[in-house]
Protein backbone atom coordinates (compact mmCIF):
# COMPACT_ATOMS: atom_id res chain seq x y z
CA UNK A 1 0.00 0.00 0.00
CA UNK A 2 1.26 3.52 -0.77
CA UNK A 3 1.91 5.82 2.14
CA UNK A 4 -0.82 8.06 0.80
CA UNK A 5 -3.36 5.32 1.48
CA UNK A 6 -1.96 4.05 4.73
CA UNK A 7 -2.47 7.52 6.14
CA UNK A 8 -6.19 7.37 5.31
CA UNK A 9 -7.02 4.10 7.01
CA UNK A 10 -7.31 5.81 10.40
CA UNK A 11 -7.59 9.50 11.27
CA UNK A 12 -6.11 11.19 14.30
CA UNK A 13 -6.73 9.77 17.72
CA UNK A 14 -4.10 11.76 19.57
CA UNK A 15 -5.70 15.04 18.49
CA UNK A 16 -8.50 14.38 20.98
CA UNK A 17 -6.26 15.51 23.80
CA UNK A 18 -5.35 18.67 21.96
CA UNK A 19 -8.75 19.99 20.98
CA UNK A 20 -9.28 21.69 24.29
CA UNK A 21 -5.74 22.99 24.48
CA UNK A 22 -5.74 24.39 20.96
CA UNK A 23 -9.13 26.02 21.35
CA UNK A 24 -12.45 25.29 19.70
CA UNK A 25 -14.92 27.49 17.96
CA UNK A 26 -18.03 27.45 15.92
CA UNK A 27 -19.84 29.50 13.40
CA UNK A 28 -19.65 29.87 9.67
CA UNK A 29 -17.01 31.10 7.25
CA UNK A 30 -17.69 34.80 7.87
CA UNK A 31 -16.62 34.81 11.50
CA UNK A 32 -13.79 32.27 11.41
CA UNK A 33 -10.25 33.57 11.52
CA UNK A 34 -8.69 36.65 10.04
CA UNK A 35 -8.91 37.41 6.35
CA UNK A 36 -5.22 38.30 6.39
CA UNK A 37 -3.22 40.34 3.94
CA UNK A 38 -3.16 39.98 0.15
CA UNK A 39 0.48 38.95 0.34
CA UNK A 40 2.64 37.01 2.77
CA UNK A 41 3.47 33.46 3.74
CA UNK A 42 1.09 30.50 3.73
CA UNK A 43 2.36 27.41 5.53
CA UNK A 44 1.19 24.06 4.16
CA UNK A 45 1.83 20.78 5.98
CA UNK A 46 1.95 17.92 3.47
CA UNK A 47 2.63 14.23 3.19
CA UNK A 48 6.15 13.42 1.98
CA UNK A 49 6.71 10.15 0.09
CA UNK A 50 9.20 8.92 -2.53
CA UNK A 51 6.97 10.37 -5.26
CA UNK A 52 5.48 13.27 -3.30
CA UNK A 53 8.79 14.91 -2.49
CA UNK A 54 9.24 18.38 -1.06
CA UNK A 55 10.55 19.42 -4.47
CA UNK A 56 7.38 18.13 -6.12
CA UNK A 57 5.17 20.14 -3.77
CA UNK A 58 7.22 23.29 -4.31
CA UNK A 59 6.88 22.89 -8.06
CA UNK A 60 3.15 22.29 -7.71
CA UNK A 61 2.49 25.58 -5.91
CA UNK A 62 4.90 27.71 -7.97
CA UNK A 63 2.25 28.71 -10.56
CA UNK A 64 0.08 29.92 -7.67
CA UNK A 65 2.95 31.99 -6.32
CA UNK A 66 3.67 33.37 -9.80
CA UNK A 67 0.04 34.38 -10.23
CA UNK A 68 0.01 36.04 -6.80
CA UNK A 69 3.15 38.20 -6.48
CA UNK A 70 4.26 38.62 -2.89
CA UNK A 71 2.80 35.28 -1.80
CA UNK A 72 5.17 32.58 -0.53
CA UNK A 73 3.79 29.07 0.01
CA UNK A 74 6.05 27.38 2.55
CA UNK A 75 5.97 23.60 2.20
CA UNK A 76 6.41 21.89 5.56
CA UNK A 77 7.30 18.22 5.94
CA UNK A 78 5.97 16.24 8.90
CA UNK A 79 8.00 16.59 12.08
CA UNK A 80 6.77 13.22 13.33
CA UNK A 81 6.38 9.98 11.39
CA UNK A 82 3.64 11.54 9.28
CA UNK A 83 1.08 14.32 9.06
CA UNK A 84 -1.27 12.64 11.53
CA UNK A 85 1.50 12.62 14.15
CA UNK A 86 2.83 16.08 13.34
CA UNK A 87 -0.41 18.07 13.41
CA UNK A 88 -1.14 17.33 17.11
CA UNK A 89 2.39 18.44 18.01
CA UNK A 90 2.00 21.68 16.07
CA UNK A 91 -1.45 22.33 17.55
CA UNK A 92 -0.16 21.76 21.07
CA UNK A 93 2.74 24.12 20.46
CA UNK A 94 0.45 26.83 19.09
CA UNK A 95 2.29 26.58 15.79
CA UNK A 96 -0.33 25.07 13.48
CA UNK A 97 0.06 25.45 9.70
CA UNK A 98 -2.42 27.40 7.59
CA UNK A 99 -3.26 24.44 5.32
CA UNK A 100 -2.99 20.71 5.94
CA UNK A 101 -2.98 17.98 3.32
CA UNK A 102 -3.60 14.24 3.86
CA UNK A 103 -6.24 14.23 6.61
CA UNK A 104 -10.02 14.38 6.46
CA UNK A 105 -12.23 16.10 9.00
CA UNK A 106 -13.89 14.00 11.64
CA UNK A 107 -15.72 15.09 14.78
CA UNK A 108 -12.39 15.66 16.53
CA UNK A 109 -10.70 17.61 13.76
CA UNK A 110 -13.66 19.62 12.47
CA UNK A 111 -13.66 22.18 15.32
CA UNK A 112 -10.08 23.07 14.36
CA UNK A 113 -10.87 23.57 10.67
CA UNK A 114 -12.36 26.38 8.60
CA UNK A 115 -15.80 25.62 7.23
CA UNK A 116 -15.90 25.87 3.42
CA UNK A 117 -19.57 25.13 2.87
CA UNK A 118 -20.37 28.52 1.35
CA UNK A 119 -17.50 28.35 -1.14
CA UNK A 120 -19.24 27.54 -4.44
CA UNK A 121 -16.17 25.92 -6.01
CA UNK A 122 -16.22 23.08 -3.46
CA UNK A 123 -19.42 21.63 -4.92
CA UNK A 124 -17.65 20.21 -7.97
CA UNK A 125 -14.75 18.63 -6.10
CA UNK A 126 -14.75 14.84 -5.62
CA UNK A 127 -16.56 13.47 -2.56
CA UNK A 128 -16.86 16.87 -0.86
CA UNK A 129 -20.50 16.28 0.06
CA UNK A 130 -19.91 12.66 1.09
CA UNK A 131 -17.13 13.79 3.43
CA UNK A 132 -19.20 16.61 4.93
CA UNK A 133 -20.06 16.54 8.62
CA UNK A 134 -23.60 17.56 9.54
CA UNK A 135 -23.88 19.08 6.08
CA UNK A 136 -20.77 21.22 6.58
CA UNK A 137 -17.81 21.00 4.21
CA UNK A 138 -14.35 21.12 5.77
CA UNK A 139 -12.39 18.81 3.47
CA UNK A 140 -11.91 19.10 -0.29
CA UNK A 141 -9.81 16.85 -2.49
CA UNK A 142 -8.20 16.45 -5.86
CA UNK A 143 -9.62 13.10 -6.90
CA UNK A 144 -10.66 9.63 -5.86
CA UNK A 145 -8.94 6.38 -5.07
CA UNK A 146 -10.93 3.34 -6.15
CA UNK A 147 -10.77 0.63 -3.49
CA UNK A 148 -12.76 -2.40 -4.64
CA UNK A 149 -10.49 -3.60 -7.44
CA UNK A 150 -9.11 -7.00 -8.41
CA UNK A 151 -5.93 -6.84 -10.49
CA UNK A 152 -5.39 -10.03 -12.44
CA UNK A 153 -2.98 -11.92 -14.67
CA UNK A 154 -4.83 -12.33 -17.96
CA UNK A 155 -2.36 -14.99 -19.12
CA UNK A 156 -3.04 -17.05 -16.00
CA UNK A 157 -6.79 -16.78 -16.57
CA UNK A 158 -6.36 -17.98 -20.16
CA UNK A 159 -4.18 -20.90 -19.06
CA UNK A 160 -6.78 -21.86 -16.43
CA UNK A 161 -9.59 -21.72 -18.98
CA UNK A 162 -11.34 -18.71 -17.44
CA UNK A 163 -12.94 -16.79 -20.28
CA UNK A 164 -13.87 -13.60 -18.41
CA UNK A 165 -13.44 -12.06 -14.95
CA UNK A 166 -15.98 -13.40 -12.43
CA UNK A 167 -18.91 -11.16 -11.60
CA UNK A 168 -20.07 -12.80 -8.38
CA UNK A 169 -18.30 -14.32 -5.40
CA UNK A 170 -19.37 -17.89 -6.24
CA UNK A 171 -17.79 -17.51 -9.68
CA UNK A 172 -14.69 -15.99 -8.06
CA UNK A 173 -14.30 -19.02 -5.82
CA UNK A 174 -14.74 -21.36 -8.77
CA UNK A 175 -12.13 -19.42 -10.71
CA UNK A 176 -9.72 -19.82 -7.81
CA UNK A 177 -10.05 -23.58 -8.04
CA UNK A 178 -9.18 -23.49 -11.74
CA UNK A 179 -6.22 -21.20 -11.15
CA UNK A 180 -4.82 -23.45 -8.44
CA UNK A 181 -5.17 -26.47 -10.73
CA UNK A 182 -3.26 -24.50 -13.39
CA UNK A 183 -0.33 -24.02 -11.02
CA UNK A 184 -0.99 -20.54 -9.67
CA UNK A 185 -1.59 -19.19 -6.20
CA UNK A 186 -5.09 -17.85 -6.91
CA UNK A 187 -5.15 -14.79 -4.64
CA UNK A 188 -2.10 -12.90 -3.39
CA UNK A 189 -2.27 -11.44 0.07
CA UNK A 190 0.17 -10.48 2.81
CA UNK A 191 0.47 -9.60 6.48
CA UNK A 192 0.70 -6.11 7.96
CA UNK A 193 -2.30 -4.01 6.85
CA UNK A 194 -2.98 -5.98 3.64
CA UNK A 195 -4.99 -8.89 5.08
CA UNK A 196 -7.86 -6.94 6.55
CA UNK A 197 -7.82 -4.22 3.92
CA UNK A 198 -8.34 -6.68 1.08
CA UNK A 199 -11.37 -8.20 2.76
CA UNK A 200 -12.86 -4.74 3.36
CA UNK A 201 -12.27 -3.91 -0.31
CA UNK A 202 -13.99 -7.11 -1.39
CA UNK A 203 -16.91 -6.46 0.96
CA UNK A 204 -17.81 -2.98 -0.31
CA UNK A 205 -20.01 -3.88 -3.32
CA UNK A 206 -21.99 -6.63 -1.57
CA UNK A 207 -22.48 -4.88 1.76
CA UNK A 208 -23.48 -1.57 0.16
CA UNK A 209 -25.96 -3.36 -2.13
CA UNK A 210 -27.53 -5.40 0.65
CA UNK A 211 -27.45 -2.62 3.25
CA UNK A 212 -27.40 0.82 1.54
CA UNK A 213 -27.48 2.51 4.98
CA UNK A 214 -24.99 0.11 6.55
CA UNK A 215 -23.14 2.71 8.63
CA UNK A 216 -26.35 4.15 10.01
CA UNK A 217 -27.72 0.67 10.78
CA UNK A 218 -24.50 -0.27 12.55
CA UNK A 219 -24.49 3.03 14.45
CA UNK A 220 -28.07 2.53 15.65
CA UNK A 221 -27.33 -1.10 16.55
CA UNK A 222 -29.86 -2.47 14.09
CA UNK A 223 -27.03 -4.42 12.51
CA UNK A 224 -23.74 -5.82 13.72
CA UNK A 225 -20.53 -5.49 11.73
CA UNK A 226 -19.58 -9.09 12.39
CA UNK A 227 -23.11 -10.28 11.66
CA UNK A 228 -23.18 -8.59 8.26
CA UNK A 229 -19.62 -9.61 7.37
CA UNK A 230 -20.00 -13.24 8.45
CA UNK A 231 -20.81 -14.69 4.98
CA UNK A 232 -17.67 -13.16 3.50
CA UNK A 233 -15.60 -14.19 6.52
CA UNK A 234 -16.81 -17.78 6.07
CA UNK A 235 -15.93 -17.65 2.40
CA UNK A 236 -12.47 -16.29 3.17
CA UNK A 237 -11.96 -19.00 5.78
CA UNK A 238 -12.73 -21.59 3.09
CA UNK A 239 -10.20 -19.96 0.74
CA UNK A 240 -7.49 -20.36 3.37
CA UNK A 241 -8.38 -24.02 3.94
CA UNK A 242 -8.45 -24.69 0.18
CA UNK A 243 -5.05 -23.10 -0.37
CA UNK A 244 -6.47 -20.32 -2.53
CA UNK A 245 -4.43 -17.89 -0.44
CA UNK A 246 -1.05 -18.65 1.12
CA UNK A 247 -1.52 -20.08 4.61
CA UNK A 248 1.77 -18.43 5.59
CA UNK A 249 0.84 -15.04 4.13
CA UNK A 250 1.12 -13.20 7.45
CA UNK A 251 4.91 -13.49 7.24
CA UNK A 252 4.97 -11.64 3.92
CA UNK A 253 5.15 -7.85 3.62
CA UNK A 254 3.30 -5.82 1.01
CA UNK A 255 6.37 -5.22 -1.19
CA UNK A 256 7.15 -8.93 -1.55
CA UNK A 257 3.48 -9.73 -2.04
CA UNK A 258 3.31 -7.27 -4.91
CA UNK A 259 6.49 -8.73 -6.39
CA UNK A 260 5.01 -12.23 -6.23
CA UNK A 261 1.99 -11.06 -8.16
CA UNK A 262 3.86 -8.96 -10.70
CA UNK A 263 6.32 -11.76 -11.46
CA UNK A 264 3.50 -14.18 -12.26
CA UNK A 265 3.56 -16.38 -9.14
CA UNK A 266 -0.02 -15.51 -8.22
CA UNK A 267 -3.04 -14.74 -10.36
CA UNK A 268 -5.02 -12.02 -8.55
CA UNK A 269 -4.27 -9.17 -6.18
CA UNK A 270 -7.00 -7.14 -4.47
CA UNK A 271 -5.84 -3.56 -3.92
CA UNK A 272 -6.77 0.08 -4.43
CA UNK A 273 -6.14 2.17 -7.51
CA UNK A 274 -2.78 3.42 -6.24
CA UNK A 275 -1.44 0.01 -7.24
CA UNK A 276 -1.67 1.05 -10.91
CA UNK A 277 1.42 3.20 -10.56
CA UNK A 278 3.36 0.43 -8.78
CA UNK A 279 2.36 -2.22 -11.28
CA UNK A 280 3.27 -0.17 -14.32
CA UNK A 281 6.64 0.86 -12.87
CA UNK A 282 7.63 -2.81 -12.49
CA UNK A 283 6.56 -3.67 -16.05
CA UNK A 284 5.11 -7.19 -15.57
CA UNK A 285 5.81 -9.62 -18.41
CA UNK A 286 2.18 -10.81 -18.53
CA UNK A 287 -0.94 -9.00 -19.70
CA UNK A 288 -2.24 -7.20 -16.62
CA UNK A 289 -5.90 -6.30 -16.20
CA UNK A 290 -8.28 -5.15 -13.48
CA UNK A 291 -11.97 -5.75 -12.74
CA UNK A 292 -14.45 -4.49 -10.18
CA UNK A 293 -14.77 -6.65 -7.09
CA UNK A 294 -17.54 -9.26 -7.51
CA UNK A 295 -20.86 -9.00 -5.71
CA UNK A 296 -22.84 -11.75 -3.98
CA UNK A 297 -24.72 -14.10 -6.30
CA UNK A 298 -27.98 -12.51 -7.43
CA UNK A 299 -26.84 -8.94 -6.85
CA UNK A 300 -26.34 -6.50 -9.75
CA UNK A 301 -22.83 -6.19 -11.16
CA UNK A 302 -20.90 -4.00 -10.98
CA UNK A 303 -21.84 -3.06 -7.47
CA UNK A 304 -21.01 0.12 -5.57
CA UNK A 305 -17.30 0.93 -5.64
CA UNK A 306 -15.40 1.63 -2.44
CA UNK A 307 -13.83 5.07 -2.83
CA UNK A 308 -11.72 7.41 -0.74
CA UNK A 309 -10.81 11.03 -1.29
CA UNK A 310 -7.40 11.55 -2.86
CA UNK A 311 -5.18 14.42 -1.72
CA UNK A 312 -7.61 15.98 0.78
CA UNK A 313 -6.97 19.54 1.97
CA UNK A 314 -8.24 21.58 4.91
CA UNK A 315 -7.65 25.12 6.13
CA UNK A 316 -6.90 25.61 9.82
CA UNK A 317 -9.36 27.87 11.62
CA UNK A 318 -6.44 29.47 13.46
CA UNK A 319 -4.86 30.78 10.25
CA UNK A 320 -3.96 34.45 10.06
CA UNK A 321 -4.04 34.15 6.27
CA UNK A 322 -7.60 32.97 5.77
CA UNK A 323 -8.27 34.36 2.31
CA UNK A 324 -4.89 33.36 0.87
CA UNK A 325 -5.17 29.87 2.39
CA UNK A 326 -8.63 29.32 0.93
CA UNK A 327 -7.44 30.68 -2.42
CA UNK A 328 -4.48 28.26 -2.38
CA UNK A 329 -6.69 25.26 -1.64
CA UNK A 330 -9.10 26.32 -4.37
CA UNK A 331 -6.18 26.42 -6.81
CA UNK A 332 -4.93 22.98 -5.75
CA UNK A 333 -8.28 21.24 -6.26
CA UNK A 334 -9.73 23.14 -9.23
CA UNK A 335 -6.85 24.36 -11.43
CA UNK A 336 -6.68 21.98 -14.41
CA UNK A 337 -2.88 21.71 -14.50
CA UNK A 338 -2.53 21.38 -10.72
CA UNK A 339 -5.20 18.69 -10.56
CA UNK A 340 -3.72 16.76 -13.50
CA UNK A 341 -0.28 16.87 -11.93
CA UNK A 342 -1.47 15.51 -8.59
CA UNK A 343 -3.58 12.79 -10.18
CA UNK A 344 -0.62 11.55 -12.21
CA UNK A 345 1.92 11.88 -9.42
CA UNK A 346 0.09 9.73 -6.90
CA UNK A 347 -1.99 7.43 -9.12
CA UNK A 348 -5.38 8.99 -8.47
CA UNK A 349 -8.50 9.46 -10.60
CA UNK A 350 -11.13 12.09 -11.40
CA UNK A 351 -13.91 12.11 -13.95
CA UNK A 352 -13.01 14.23 -16.96
CA UNK A 353 -9.26 13.81 -16.48
CA UNK A 354 -8.57 10.87 -18.77
CA UNK A 355 -6.25 12.21 -21.48
CA UNK A 356 -3.03 11.15 -19.79
CA UNK A 357 -4.23 7.85 -18.36
CA UNK A 358 -2.39 4.64 -19.26
CA UNK A 359 -4.40 1.66 -20.58
CA UNK A 360 -4.55 0.15 -17.07
CA UNK A 361 -5.50 3.53 -15.62
CA UNK A 362 -8.31 3.86 -18.15
CA UNK A 363 -9.66 0.49 -17.03
CA UNK A 364 -9.81 1.80 -13.46
CA UNK A 365 -11.50 5.04 -14.58
CA UNK A 366 -14.06 2.96 -16.49
CA UNK A 367 -14.77 0.97 -13.33
CA UNK A 368 -15.30 4.18 -11.37
CA UNK A 369 -17.56 5.58 -14.11
CA UNK A 370 -19.64 2.39 -14.37
CA UNK A 371 -20.15 1.89 -10.64
CA UNK A 372 -23.71 2.82 -9.57
CA UNK A 373 -22.22 4.84 -6.72
CA UNK A 374 -19.11 5.25 -4.58
CA UNK A 375 -19.21 4.20 -0.93
CA UNK A 376 -17.01 4.49 2.13
CA UNK A 377 -15.35 1.49 3.73
CA UNK A 378 -13.90 0.62 7.10
CA UNK A 379 -13.73 3.62 9.42
CA UNK A 380 -15.22 5.70 6.60
CA UNK A 381 -15.68 9.47 6.46
CA UNK A 382 -18.33 12.15 6.85
CA UNK A 383 -21.58 10.76 8.22
CA UNK A 384 -20.49 7.21 7.35
CA UNK A 385 -18.03 6.33 10.08
CA UNK A 386 -17.14 3.59 12.54
CA UNK A 387 -15.19 4.13 15.76
CA UNK A 388 -11.57 5.16 15.40
CA UNK A 389 -9.33 2.11 15.56
CA UNK A 390 -11.77 -0.16 13.73
CA UNK A 391 -9.43 -0.79 10.78
CA UNK A 392 -6.65 -2.03 13.03
CA UNK A 393 -8.94 -4.24 15.09
CA UNK A 394 -10.56 -5.66 11.96
CA UNK A 395 -7.15 -6.43 10.51
CA UNK A 396 -6.05 -8.33 13.61
CA UNK A 397 -9.35 -10.22 13.71
CA UNK A 398 -9.10 -11.28 10.05
CA UNK A 399 -5.50 -12.36 10.57
CA UNK A 400 -6.64 -14.64 13.38
CA UNK A 401 -8.29 -16.81 10.68
CA UNK A 402 -4.74 -17.83 9.77
CA UNK A 403 -3.96 -18.89 13.34
CA UNK A 404 -6.93 -21.17 14.02
CA UNK A 405 -9.89 -18.91 14.76
CA UNK A 406 -13.14 -19.48 12.88
CA UNK A 407 -15.18 -16.97 10.91
CA UNK A 408 -17.75 -16.97 13.73
CA UNK A 409 -14.96 -16.24 16.23
CA UNK A 410 -13.92 -13.24 14.14
CA UNK A 411 -17.49 -11.96 13.79
CA UNK A 412 -18.03 -12.27 17.55
CA UNK A 413 -14.76 -10.51 18.30
CA UNK A 414 -15.60 -7.57 16.04
CA UNK A 415 -19.11 -7.16 17.44
CA UNK A 416 -17.72 -7.31 20.97
CA UNK A 417 -15.17 -4.64 20.11
CA UNK A 418 -17.86 -2.46 18.54
CA UNK A 419 -19.94 -2.87 21.69
CA UNK A 420 -17.06 -1.67 23.82
CA UNK A 421 -16.97 1.59 21.82
CA UNK A 422 -20.60 2.45 22.36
Amino acid sequence: MSRSVRRKLGLLTSVVILVGAAGCGGGGFDDEGSAGAATGEVRMLVNITPNLTKGYWEGLVKPFEDANPGVDVKIEAPTGSGVKDSLPQLLAAGNAPDVVETLMADKVLAPQMLELTDQAWTKDTPLAQQAALDGKVYTVGVGQQAQSLVFYNKDAFTKAGIAAPPKDLDALTAAMGKLKAAGYLPLQTAGDYVTGLQLLQLSDPSIATKHPDWYQQVGSKQLGVGQSMLPLLQRYESWIKSGYVDKNALGLDDVNAQTNFLTGKSAMYVMGSWFVRTAESQKPTFDLGVFAAPTEAGQPYPGPQGVTMAAPYMVLKSTKQRDLSVKLVQFLVTDQAAVQSQLAQDGNFRKGFTDKLTPLGKQVQDILDQAPKGVAQGEGYGANTLPSGFNGEWNKAVQSLYTGKSAKDVATRIDRWMGSKS
